[in-house]
């Protein structure tokens, strides 16, 4: 059976949901082993087991983290030696796709960036010109390289599941060498809310906030919500960037999405368009997030966010 190598970095306490996804799509390509970096927790490795991951596999470094990607690379590249896996599935964060790309030298190997679906012969779907279409694509290559988006697929635990045995991988010397060194960090603050990606509930903001994302704050923390935000809101500061959904930003697919102040172009749809249930407020009848939406309600979102927030607190006493 062919082995699918998945790339976990630095989970912390317990797999996201992302990671949970990508189990689930090995298993249906071949014998899922784990290339892992990062400390091991005991809710990650149960996880690890009851996903199906038969092998884990560790780097020989413990410094990976105080250099950008190429010493990943480079440890991914050794795992995929050791393992033999003609499969690699990643996250599709800016810096795993980095990553992606920088394997995909190492190994001679094809990549292909932004997948929604994995057929089992191998056959991705990709989503492109902003989720507008989804086209096929398979590497012809003996090795195949594949960053996955959020929330493509439920994830779904093995039949059965045995705790993987640990292979450590020898990262090769020269790998940090030729790196750049990370000189220091900020801790960023802990905001109390769910992960944007993982969210059952977001409330996004956008140009319509016009700086002022109070009112998307106190819904979204009455609702138990992520917050989002369009590029225009991130880019003029309204809002860190890490909050961005859309095509150049974050992908979601929760439960719920609230759309507050926002036309709903293309790139911003890419990001959300498949969210269980569509509810969007804006002053223009004409925007096209209603052409999406599943309730649209045309007022002021400075009158309608506080009025819903106020009636959610009531309900919930």
């Amino acid at each position: 059976m062919a082995k699918v190598l998945v790339f976990i970095d630095n989970p912390g306490l317990a797999l996201k949901k992302a990671s949970l996804e990508l189990l689930t799509i090995a298993r249906s390509l071949g014998e899922p082993v784990v290339a892992f970096n990062g400390e091991l927790h005991d809710g990650v490795a149960a996880a690890l087991a009851a996903y199906g991951a038969q092998t884990l596999y560790v780097p020989s470094a413990t410094d990976l983290d105080n250099y950008l990607v190429g010493p990943k690379a480079s440890y991914l590249a050794a795992a995929v030696q050791t393992s033999g896996a003609t499969v690699v599935l990643t996250e599709n964060s800016a810096e795993a796709r980095e990553i992606a790309a920088r394997l995909g030298i190492k190994l001679g190997a094809g990549v292909i960036t932004d997948v929604v679906a994995v057929d089992p012969d191998g056959t991705a779907h990709k989503s492109v010109l902003a989720g507008s279409y989804t086209t096929t694509a398979r590497a012809t290559t003996p090795a195949a390289v594949l960053t996955v988006k959020s929330n493509s697929i439920t994830p779904e635990p093995a039949a059965t599941g045995t705790a993987p045995a640990t292979v450590t991988v020898v990262v090769p010397d020269p790998a940090a060498a030729a790196s750049a060194r990370i000189t220091a960090r900020s801790e960023k603050a802990a905001s109390g809310r769910p992960d944007l990606t993982d969210a059952r509930i977001v409330v996004a903001g956008g140009r319509g906030v016009d700086g002022n994302f109070g009112p998307v704050e106190e819904l979204a923390d009455a609702l138990g919500a992520a917050i989002g935000a369009t590029r225009a809101a991130t880019d003029a500061g309204w809002i860190g960037h890490d909050a961005q959904v859309g095509q150049t930003g974050k992908t979601v697919s929760p439960q719920l999405y609230i759309s507050a102040g926002i036309s709903g172009a293309v790139q911003q749809k890419a990001g959300m368009q498949t969210a269980g249930l569509i509810v969007a407020v804006n002053k223009d009848a004409e925007s096209p997030i209603f052409e999406i939406a599943d309730f649209g309600i045309v007022g002021d979102l400075f009158k309608v966010l506080p009025q819903a927030t106020e009636e959610i607190k009531k309900r919930r006493g």
